[in-house]
């Protein structure tokens, strides 16, 4: 099939588009910098836009059969609009063309539900502290873009990854509609979780969460360098 992956450039866009590759899928990775995109191959195009650019987008969600959305950002102090802007241009240009298949990637902070499980101080203390004061941006901006995506029409899948790390392969992860005990997501893991949201057969018009339950990192080690770049 013919799969649009909106932040390619990124850790987890890379692994999708990677993936999709090699499943033999037509991949069109989009993203603000082509020239330093990393991957190529015959089953793939590569298209400079930026998601705040609608016109942009439109063109290349333009005779796709599903479209990604692995936007990120890190976390920091300033407004973030790009989720919310982002999937805005996209669902208008799936509107325009026809497209019914978004799959998109926010937070299993999102659930809004205690980590099951899970200590007291990770519960009351710690995670209410990085979804709340380091990372409140990110996560409000996360929020507006669900709404716009429950409300878009479309056949959409929101993937809600716990911490996000390197691994090198795809594991067996878990996936469920309701929120999984555990810390961790590797980015292999999400990004095979996107693909076969994206191809089917879907949780359409579901929340899902996504979980590696092997390999998987201290909590301290993976705040450091996701949260400051360590």
């Amino acid at each position: 099939m013919k799969i649009v992956i909106f932040g390619a450039n990124g850790p987890t866009g890379r692994q999708a588009t990677r993936q999709a590759i090699a499943e033999g899928h037509t991949v069109t990775a989009v993203t603000r910098r082509p020239g330093e995109f990393p991957l190529s191959d015959s089953l793939l195009r590569v298209v400079g836009a930026d998601v705040h650019d609608p016109s942009a987008v439109a063109r290349a969600v333009a005779g796709q059969d599903a479209v990604i959305s692995a936007l990120g950002v890190p976390y920091g102090r300033s407004p973030v609009t790009v989720y919310s802007e982002g999937i805005t241009h996209i669902a208008q240009a799936m509107t325009k063309h026809g497209v019914r298949r978004l799959v998109c990637v926010s937070s299993t902070v999102l659930f809004g539900v205690p980590a099951p499980g899970e200590t007291f101080f990770f519960r009351k203390v710690l995670e209410p502290f990085i979804a709340r004061t380091m990372g409140r941006t990110v996560y409000d901006d996360m929020r507006r873009m669900e709404e716009i995506v429950r409300e878009s029409g479309h056949e959409w899948t929101v993937v809600r990854p716990a911490g996000l790390f390197d691994a090198d392969a795809v594991s067996d992860y878990r996936v469920a509609t309701s929120r999984l005990p555990g810390r961790f997501t590797s980015r292999a893991d999400l990004g095979d979780a996107l693909l076969r949201e994206a191809a089917g057969p879907p949780h359409v018009r579901e929340f899902v969460d996504v979980r590696t339950t092997e390999g998987v990192p201290s909590f301290f080690a993976v705040i450091r360098k996701e949260a400051f770049g360590g």
